[in-house]
């Protein structure tokens, strides 16, 4: 957990020194960039990483066994990602207009998302393989390698956001080299053609592609539009403040990896008293979530003129809404954990296609009312309907005692 906290940190912890070298309209290139590179995300192998990490549990030898299968999900990643550059071929000119970004980056992208299809592929079986050491020390050399190739180019060299790019693609296609030698070197990586192994694993991913273009557009979208409608510096404006508020995303998803477990062990013994003990510290963590929002949305723009400097002072107005934004969305991890309990994943999936689109509507509406502090307006909204929404799925499969009666 520490190796995923100290990946997610590498923006945060690199905020105070590129904010003194970097304008804001190279940070919106910088926003830009990964908003394209998590889109074409969801193409670049079709999510079927997951897959495999699935069919280790149906060998009875998957050391030797799963080698075929790993090598059909690089096959569709070879497949998908030429297709994709077929298709953005003829695109080009409409994707760099609307998003505004630079046609290298739109094509350095494309091998970008290949070798995160890689890596995540190569983490995979080590964490299904309860192999801790080898998955953290990974995860934490491509942080380490990204940040301070950005600190040589951004601070030495002083080549702005060509520098942080540049750190960032190189990192990730060194680890997917690395990641694929390895895959190749431990013995679970074969190269054949098989068809049948091809569709079982299509069978997994491509469902999962709607779930992803989802959180895609209640996580990322809003930085391609606010580029797109008013322009790179405030789409770097509103980075700066998500990455700040990025330090309570960071806390979230780690109490949620420890209360899941902690969760599931109660509403297995379905105790009654267990129940309300579950329902009292909800209510409580909940409320701490929304008094951590409430004090950043008073002292945010301070914390961020400290730390960003005045070139970003505007993100001060955003910050604290987007750390309510934050609070809503912690409060969701409690549900969402009820749903995967019961096993019903797919309502997950349909919440959050559902409440992405519902979002990317409000964000046009919001923008052009508010300016780029009515994309931090939207996010609360959609995340506070997206929690909403998710409770009431969850009380349906799991009934608890939120009245504590």
């Amino acid at each position: 957990m520490f190796a995923s906290v100290l990946n997610a940190s590498i923006p945060f912890l690199l905020l105070p020194v590129l904010t003194r070298y970097l304008e804001p309209a190279e940070y919106g290139e910088i926003a830009v960039f990964q908003v394209w590179v998590s889109l074409i995300g969801a193409v670049c192998g079709l999510s079927v990483h997951g897959a495999a990490n699935r069919k280790y549990f149906d060998y009875e030898n998957p050391d030797k066994e799963i080698g075929e299968f790993i090598g059909a999900c690089v096959l569709l990643l070879i497949v998908s990602t030429v297709a994709l550059a077929i298709v953005v071929y003829p695109l080009s000119s409409i994707i760099i207009e609307i998003l505004g970004i630079k046609e290298i980056w739109l094509w350095l992208a494309i091998p970008v998302a290949f070798s995160n299809f890689l890596i995540q592929l190569r983490l995979g079986q080590w964490q299904v393989r309860k192999k801790a050491a080898f998955y953290g020390s990974f995860q934490i050399s491509r942080s380490l390698l990204d940040m301070l190739l950005s600190l040589v180019l951004v601070v030495v060299f002083t080549l702005g956001v060509t520098g942080r790019l540049s750190g960032t693609i190189t990192a990730a296609l060194i680890f997917g080299s690395i990641a694929l030698i390895s895959l190749r070197s431990s013995d679970i990586f074969r190269l054949n053609w098989r068809p049948d192994l091809m569709r079982e694993a299509l069978k997994f991913g491509v469902p999962l592609i709607p779930h992803i273009l989802g959180a895609f557009f209640l996580l990322t979208a809003d930085r391609a539009i606010i580029s797109s409608k008013l322009g790179l510096s405030e789409a770097g404006i509103y980075m700066v403040a998500a990455q700040l508020a990025m330090a309570m995303s960071i806390m979230l998803e780690a109490v949620n990896k420890a209360f899941s477990p902690w969760l599931f062990e109660r509403l297995k013994r379905n105790d009654e008293s267990e129940k309300r003990q579950v329902v009292k510290f909800s209510y409580g963590y909940s409320a701490f979530l929304l008094f951590i929002a409430f004090i950043a949305l008073i002292v945010g723009d301070d914390i961020l003129r400290l730390i960003a400097g005045d070139k970003f002072s505007a993100a001060g107005k955003i910050v604290g809404w987007l750390f309510i934004a934050q609070a809503f969305r912690g409060i969701y991890f409690l549900f969402t954990n009820y749903i995967f309990f019961a096993k019903r994943t797919g309502s997950i999936a349909k919440i959050t296609i559902f409440f992405g689109i519902l979002h990317v509507g409000i964000l046009y509406v919001f923008i052009d009312y508010f300016g780029v502090v009515g994309a931090a307006y939207a996010l609360c909204i959609s995340m506070f309907l997206q929690m909403l929404g998710t409770w009431y799925t969850a009380n349906k499969l799991i009934a608890m005692p939120w009245m504590l009666k």
